[in-house]
């Protein structure tokens, strides 16, 4: 079983790690700062429509800073999705903003409403930690997402990442009869093989969501990762591989059922054959990210300690001894998995 040892410690964004995110577009000036979203003066439970707490609160500004606030939220919404194209916020009004307190960045959620079609979309502003960044890149970098997000100073923008979350799928949709548990189970391997080849930690239910895609002849299943903060961060191997996590246990078990060892290493080689050709396809990208990473310190040195003795158990070799940070960790694990 994956266990966290404790709550993970934010990290800011360094000077390196800042003219990277220059470099590839991702540092964008922008009109408003986590911190003014913190001016709100009340807020109340946001329930779901089954009048269930959602563990989130809707907040509510004065109508000094309401204006102002919405109207820059509607800019910032546009240089998330239209690379700064500002004529298609006369059509968007915010309906919404919630805030999250459990979470470790403390994130907002803006609900965008479109008022030609009533179609609506949501963006995340947080606390910038650099675990996260390196986390929302690599993921753009080595899976087979797309991700759009933006940094300004102390502030993290997100696009919102659409699908069903785990814990809700396991709970409703496992036993829906148009399932294809093989296709499902075969896509949970690969998930598994992404996270632990690049080092993304803490794939519990709730981190990641399953999107499904009607095919000419069934259903296709893609796992995305929602949440980055655990980004080489633990010292244990297990947190880095969503098998290990018991809120996943249902969709483990259609594993158990329905693979072979057999499918499940074919499975394994398919995906790293796929991560080993992203590495090839962003070389310069992904080493100048590494080479800021190296220098980075935004991690425990026990947990440094830890995790180079576990992989050397899992590869059955001695080259993580010699590696002095957890990006030389993660380089390391990358190239054994995907050559």
């Amino acid at each position: 079983m994956a266990l966290i040892s404790k709550k993970k410690i934010p990290y800011k964004i360094n000077s390196s790690l800042r003219s990277y995110l220059k470099r590839y577009g991702r540092e964008q000036k922008l009109p408003l700062k986590y911190k003014d979203l913190l001016r709100f003066d009340n807020r109340i439970p946001l329930l779901d429509k089954n009048n269930n707490d959602t563990l989130w609160e809707t907040v509510f500004y004065s109508q000094s800073d309401l204006r102002e606030i919405y109207e820059n939220l509607k800019v910032i919404y546009a240089d998330l999705k239209t690379d700064g194209d500002e004529s298609v916020i006369q059509h968007l009004v915010v309906d919404r903003v919630d805030t999250c307190t459990y979470a470790n960045t403390s994130p907002f959620r803006i609900r965008i409403i479109n008022k030609v079609n009533d179609n609506y979309d949501y963006f995340y502003i947080k606390n910038a930690d650099s675990s996260r960044v390196y986390g929302l890149e690599l993921e753009h970098l080595l899976s087979p997402n797309v991700l759009s997000y933006i940094t300004h100073e102390d502030t993290l923008v997100e696009e919102h990442i659409a699908g069903i979350p785990g814990d809700i799928f396991m709970e409703f949709h496992l036993n829906d009869l148009n399932l294809n548990p093989i296709r499902l189970a075969k896509e949970f391997i690969k998930f598994n093989e992404r996270c632990f080849a690049r080092l993304l930690g803490d794939m519990h239910s709730a981190n990641f969501v399953v999107i499904i895609t009607p095919d000419f002849e069934d259903f296709h299943y893609r796992i995305r990762a929602i949440d980055f903060d655990q980004q080489s961060y633990e010292g244990s191997k297990s947190v880095y591989m969503p098998q290990y996590f018991r809120e996943n246990n249902a969709i483990i078990e259609l594993g158990i059922k329905y693979m072979t060892p057999e499918s499940v290493k074919q499975y394994q080689k398919e995906e790293r054959t796929l991560i080993g050709n992203r590495i090839k396809s962003e070389k310069e990208r992904l080493n100048n990210l590494m080479a800021v990473m190296r220098k980075d310190d935004n991690y425990l040195p026990e947990n440094l300690v830890r995790i180079k003795r576990e992989l050397n158990e899992h590869h059955k070799t001695d080259v993580f001894t010699k590696c002095k940070s957890m990006a030389e960790v993660l380089e390391t694990n990358l190239t054994l998995l995907s050559t």
